[in-house]
């Protein structure tokens, strides 16, 4: 069982900056060499929504039109690390972070691609 733990969120203040990591345990060492990776976010009232992927061989990204130019995934296979650097904060960005692990990054991003999920950390962007 691929595990997830997602942290590095907080509150900031609009036009700040935060990395989100998500680290995966369990399987094989070096799990995340096979899974594409994908982050979503939360919004109180709001539906789930798809922020960025990442193929396994981090040869193909995509990122939402809301967050282009801002946010930059990553993924460190040697570490079984996953990033979300997130720059230039906006009011609107607030929300649980989730990141998820799958089989296949396409776009638009689809939540049942991926089968492992964290358990979110919380970003708040507020003055």
């Amino acid at each position: 069982q691929l595990q997830l733990v997602e942290s590095g969120g907080g509150l900031v203040q609009p036009g700040g900056s935060l990395r989100l990591s998500c680290a995966a345990s369990g399987f094989t060492l070096n799990s995340l060499n096979y899974y594409a990776i994908g982050w979503f976010r939360q919004a109180p009232g709001k539906e789930r929504e798809g922020v960025s992927c990442i193929s396994a061989n981090v040869g193909y990204i995509k990122y939402a039109d809301s967050v282009k130019g801002r946010f930059t995934i990553s993924k460190d296979n040697a570490n079984n690390t996953a990033y979300l650097q997130m720059n230039s904060l906006k009011p609107e960005d607030t929300g649980v972070y989730y990141c998820a692990a799958g089989h296949r990054c396409r776009w638009p991003i689809i939540g049942a691609d991926f089968g492992f999920w964290g358990q979110g950390t919380q970003v708040t962007v507020s003055s």
